[in-house]
């Protein structure tokens, strides 16, 4: 072969090579927080300022002694990780430096389920809930603010969005075909549905209610293989709805990751998840309780209080999503303009 010939085959040969490539095997789990033990409600996204993804997570405070009922889900900050190896593996960065009014809570504030997106001007837009507050039982206001941020680690400029009722939470943006912005969230005050508003700009908000008829929270709204998909946490493993563009919502048979799995940290069901599309594939990121299970299950200490995040690829199968937690889990996430 003359060295045109050799080069020309370079050119066949390498690409085809890297797009054979399925990544590497994820950890199990995929991440740990080392602060409190408490990484949840994961939320993904590429940092072109350092080259690699970071996940945001609500960082629960499970590992802190003598909280009462569910102080230890109140006064989380928002922790980040970041992955060099497009998502196998994870390590932390910090916490993001939130700018927040005195009112959302001062000292005593409580940040939860975020969502980050890259806005059209090139800044980071965070959806974040908030409660005022540090509290022992679940009755007290929540709402939902967006927030600016120019480096994914400072966020300032809140908006309080104007939306169901004073008990909303669980953002998730997802950009509709027709290029507005879609926002799903949980108003907790319809027995906790699935509820949407509409944006042409992230500036401008025009709430448009019921989603469709299921009760959950953690909505995750995406498009792949020419559909768009809502995943919600429903407790009992996540609840996939499909929707072909007619603008009807269709409940697929079986909740993904609703069982126990065999790797570590895993055997039990699966909560509150982002799913990140890439290079045609599809990744869920979702967290566990790891200590809920067995005869101590039930109990309320550390061990029942710690979380890990896993991620599992999807498949669809007959037009439904599927997913096998017990399988090795490559994953490859690319770098997004």
């Amino acid at each position: 072969m003359n060295r045109a010939g050799f080069f020309l085959a370079l050119l066949v040969f390498v690409p085809a090579l890297l797009a054979a490539d399925p990544g590497a095997v994820a950890a199990k789990p995929l991440y740990r927080d080392p602060v409190y033990d408490g990484a949840a409600d994961p939320a993904l996204v590429w940092n072109p300022l350092v080259g690699k993804w970071w996940m945001f997570y609500t960082d629960r405070r499970a590992n802190v002694p003598g909280l009462s009922g569910v102080t230890w889900v109140h006064g989380t900050p928002i922790g980040i990780a970041e992955s060099a190896d497009g998502g196998a593996h994870w390590k932390f960065v910090g916490l993001a430096r939130l700018d927040l009014p005195l009112e959302y809570g001062a000292t005593n504030l409580t940040c939860w389920a975020p969502d980050v997106i890259r806005a059209p001007d090139g800044t980071w837009r965070m959806f974040l809930t908030v409660v005022p507050g540090i509290f022992e039982d679940w009755g007290h206001p929540r709402f939902i603010v967006q927030l600016t941020s120019a480096n994914l680690l400072d966020w300032s400029h809140a908006i309080k969005l104007t939306l169901a009722s004073d008990r909303v939470i669980d953002p998730s943006l997802q950009r509709m075909t027709d290029g507005l912005w879609r926002l799903y969230y949980n108003d907790e005050r319809t027995g906790k549905s699935i509820h949407y508003a509409d944006s042409p700009d992230l500036a401008n908000w025009t709430d448009r209610g019921l989603a469709f008829k299921s009760r959950g929270e953690g909505p995750k709204g995406f498009r792949w293989h020419g559909k768009d998909w809502v995943i919600i946490d429903e407790w009992k493993g996540l609840g996939v709805f499909r929707s072909d563009g007619a603008g009807g919502w269709s409940k697929q048979p079986a909740n993904l990751v609703a069982g126990a799995g065999r790797g570590l940290d895993d055997r039990v069901m699966g909560n509150h998840c982002d799913v990140v599309v890439s290079g045609g594939r599809a990744f869920l990121f979702y967290f566990t309780h790891p200590g809920r299970r067995g005869p101590d299950g039930r109990k309320d200490g550390y061990e029942q209080r710690r979380s890990s995040i896993q991620v599992v690829e999807l498949s669809e199968q007959g037009g439904w999503l599927a997913c096998d937690r017990d399988l090795p889990a490559h994953v490859l996430l690319l770098p997004q303009k």
